[in-house]
């Protein structure tokens, strides 16, 4: 998928996001642009957890939303 597409996409699923992480600022979902490492970055610095960890999260809310 095109970056254009993605981010696209990705102004459609913020809100979802913010229901999953609640401490996602609006500043972080608009930092994010709909890039995963940017995403697992919010999620570690938000919520304090290891890399691997975000990324689990995210990969398997992607599962879900299909993203990327």
């Amino acid at each position: 998928m095109n970056s254009d597409l993605i981010k696209g996409k990705w102004n459609q699923l913020k809100g979802e996001a913010k229901k999953q992480w609640g401490d996602l600022t609006d500043d972080d979902l608009l930092k994010i642009e709909g890039n995963r490492d940017k995403f697992v970055g919010a999620i570690q610095e938000r919520y304090g957890k290891a890399k691997a960890e975000a990324e689990r999260e995210v990969d398997n809310w992607n599962d879900h939303h299909k993203l990327w």
